[in-house]
């Protein structure tokens, strides 16, 4: 994991802030930080998705401090960047379905929250705001690739509170002159992502389910196609993000994805080539279709030439030798899930 190094700046010099670090892309973040030497990571959670196994190996690190508290509290968006150089703002209410089923709570996290770390970012004098956004923003736009300038009409309320995320990022960089960078990220996938709940992402689901001999249910004819991108690839942007001298990189929003796209007859059929070198007989296990889920798009495809050409983005890990170290992964741990 992280067996390439993705930063040129001295990491011991600065002091961090991961919002959402006990999540799925917050740990990892986290994790590569403190594998090279951060000054200081502190993480804001109030667990309402991370868990705290995903942050227990660094509580014994004197270059971690865990903060229990919600973003929705200005008080301790205060506290939580004191002191602090870079945030990466990953917290978030995130699904589509559990914005649709609870618009008002997802509005009140991912609107209200964001605000909070903007002003204290912005009190605080951080250096630079690198905050997740999401791919849902090109709402129903059918151009592919997705282009960053060109988003159609968003489709939940999901997509609505990270769209509006970007809009007041760029008003807090043009009025108070803040470094701020958005991540629009394509359906991120790899270790720590949790494969339960009614909310779990599709990747993790199914492997989770092919490894009980369980069949994956695809909402639809599994011809919907998404950009799945591996978590390192994910990693490597955001630290490219932290990087970037070259000013017209900055105030800027980029897709985070690898750049092709994969349908999800042809995620099974990955799924089950990598997992059949531990079980040959979940080759035999067939695929359940049932209806299209509400509030999704049917095909998703990132260009990723803006992150090229300012930030030098070249990702690593395809969906097929991303998949193999997120199966390895779950494989070794079921005993957690």
């Amino acid at each position: 994991m992280y067996a390439e190094k993705y930063h040129k700046i001295d990491l011991s010099r600065y002091n961090f802030l991961v919002t959402g670090g006990a999540g799925f892309i917050g740990s990892n973040l986290v994790e590569y930080l403190l594998k090279y030497k951060a000054k200081k990571v502190r993480v804001l959670d109030n667990f309402s998705t991370g868990y705290k196994q995903n942050i227990f190996p660094f509580l014994e690190n004197n270059n971690f401090e865990l903060i229990e508290g919600d973003i929705r509290n200005l008080e301790i968006c205060n506290r939580a960047c004191e002191g602090i150089d870079f945030i990466f703002h990953q917290a978030a209410l995130g699904s589509v379905p559990r914005s649709i089923e609870d618009p008002r709570t997802t509005n009140e996290v991912n609107l209200s929250g964001f605000l909070n770390m903007l002003i204290a970012g912005r009190d605080k004098k951080i250096k630079r705001f690198i905050y997740a956004a999401s791919s849902s923003t090109y709402g129903d736009s059918e151009e592919l690739p997705k282009i960053e300038g060109e988003i159609g009409k968003p489709l939940s309320p999901y997509a609505i509170t990270k769209y509006v995320n970007e809009l007041y990022a760029d008003i807090f960089s043009s009025i108070y002159s803040m470094e701020t960078i958005g991540l629009r990220y394509f359906n991120v996938f790899g270790q720590k992502q949790d494969p339960n709940g009614a909310y779990a992402a599709v990747i993790p689901k199914f492997i989770m389910q092919l490894i009980n001999h369980q069949s994956p249910v695809i909402n639809g004819d599994g011809e919907y196609s998404r950009d799945f991108t591996y978590i390192d690839n994910i990693i490597q942007i955001n630290m490219m993000c932290l990087d970037s001298t070259n000013k017209e990189s900055i105030n800027q929003v980029y897709n985070a994805a690898f750049g092709e796209r994969t349908t999800l007859n042809q995620l099974v059929e990955f799924l089950k080539e990598s997992l059949s070198d531990f079980d040959k007989a979940i080759n035999e296990i067939e695929v359940i279709y049932g209806p299209i889920r509400e509030g999704d798009i049917p095909h998703s495809l990132a260009s990723i030439d803006k992150a090229k050409r300012l930030l030098h983005y070249k990702p690593n890990y395809s969906i097929k030798e991303g998949l193999s170290e997120a199966i390895s992964w779950y494989w070794n741990t079921l005993k957690k899930y």
